[in-house]
């Protein structure tokens, strides 16, 4: 998930209302979580489930990171353990020396090398590396200085890459043993050295130690996809790059996958989302929505003359102002889309509530990590059934969310 993962802006993240007490969405009255947008839409929570406070990833492709270290906090949520603020930065660091000492071991070819990454990457951080607070290593070296605290990228994506590029480009034919040191180095030098041992609450830890204690196993969470070029109800790797450490997901059919998001949400569990967002339908107001662009004129109200002389950005204003018709998503839909590299893996974020427009129509509460400024909901989006149908490629999950039926269908005990 790189793509979309670098829009996150650049203001600064502004606190929530109820940030000062920590988590932000919990189980309230549905009345009590109503809320308006500036356009026509109006949304009322039908249910929820915990949350930590929105974080900004600001100029980093680290959505990836954000989006299920956020769900990790929600499972410490869930399981009594507490709140708590764990680093990015420190998993991205054991991440992309992994993904370096991949793409290195396969000469530059037949994978990638960006920092984007995958929901998996951080469960395999966790399991073999550990985890630590945000306060054991911040992540942020290069302006805290100047009261700079959110992540900018650009230079250290840049030297990195260059770095790996130099050791793969052809020119040399034999590697040192220290190359993992030089790349080791700049990630040190822009994001801190990755702590051994560190003091949090009194209590001092090394990551796997403060890891273990937290009590989230990489055995309990599961991904799921839906896709018809492999078999359903069996394994496989999807086929995006970002999924470079070949995570086998669950496939089942999309009405399934459905059906695996409202269970765990009715019973206390938030998802990891891996998605497409490149779709107009995406805004930056806080709404995912799949209209109907083919019958756009016939569902805005406007004359096809009208219709026809609207700019691109026009169109996209008017079928995303309020809550209109949406396409009819199938299975094959999503396949031909994910074939002509439609949907592609933009971008990471935290299914965790239902809610339901003016009208009636079910909506999904998402927690993005682009800073509570991004949007008209600080830093919630409101996603459709159709857009989850269509733009989802994955989601991951405690293996306890999912149905009975559905886990008996896949072996999962």
């Amino acid at each position: 998930m790189k793509s979309f993962c670098i829009i996150a802006g650049l203001l600064t993240c502004l606190s929530l209302s109820a940030q000062s007490t920590g988590v932000i969405i919990v189980n309230e009255p549905a009345d009590s979580l109503a809320m308006d947008s500036v356009d026509g839409f109006r949304f009322t929570t039908i249910d929820s489930v915990a949350i930590t406070p929105v974080k900004d990833q600001n100029r980093s492709s680290t959505c990836w990171a954000f989006s299920t270290l956020g769900f990790l906090e929600s499972e410490l949520l869930r399981t009594g353990k507490g709140e708590y603020d764990l680093s990015e930065m420190f998993v991205v660091s054991k991440t992309m020396m992994d993904r370096a000492t991949y793409f290195v071991r396969q000469y530059g070819e037949g994978s990638s090398f960006s920092p984007g990454g995958s929901a998996y990457d951080v469960i395999y951080c966790m399991s073999h590396y550990g985890l630590v607070p945000q306060e054991a290593m911040p992540g942020i070296r290069y302006g805290a200085a100047k009261g700079d605290t959110l992540p900018v990228h650009n230079e250290l994506d840049a030297v990195a890459g260059g770095y790996i590029k130099a050791l793969t480009g052809g020119k040399i034919k034999k590697l040192t043993p220290v190359w993992k040191e030089g790349l080791q180095a700049i990630y040190d030098t822009y994001l801190g050295i990755c702590p051994e041992e560190f003091t949090y609450r009194g209590k001092t830890y090394t990551p796997k130690s403060f890891a273990k204690e937290l009590g989230l196993k990489e055995d309990d969470y599961v991904s799921i996809t839906s896709y018809t070029h492999h078999p359903f109800y069996e394994r496989f790797a999807l086929e995006v790059p970002d999924n470079w450490r070949m995570d086998q997901m669950y496939n089942i059919p999309i009405d399934e996958l459905m059906a695996v998001i409202d269970n765990a949400l009715a019973n206390g569990y938030t998802l990891a989302w891996g998605a497409d967002v490149s779709e107009d339908g995406f805004t930056r107001k806080g709404i995912g929505v799949m209209p109907d662009a083919d019958n756009g004129a016939e569902i805005t109200g406007s004359d096809m003359a009208h219709w026809l002389g609207l700019k691109a950005d026009q169109r996209k204003e008017e079928l995303t102002k309020r809550p209109l018709p949406e396409v009819e998503v199938t299975q094959q839909m999503r396949q031909d889309a994910y074939d002509r590299w439609e949907n592609t893996d933009d971008h990471g974020m935290q299914i965790f509530g239902i809610a339901h427009d003016q009208n009636g129509k079910k909506y999904y509460m998402v927690k993005n990590s682009w800073g509570t400024a991004r949007s008209d909901f600080k830093g919630i989006w409101y996603v459709s059934e159709a857009f989850m149908r269509y733009k989802t490629n994955d989601i991951l999950v405690h293996k306890d969310a999912l149905p009975k039926d559905i886990r008996k269908k896949i072996g999962l005990k």
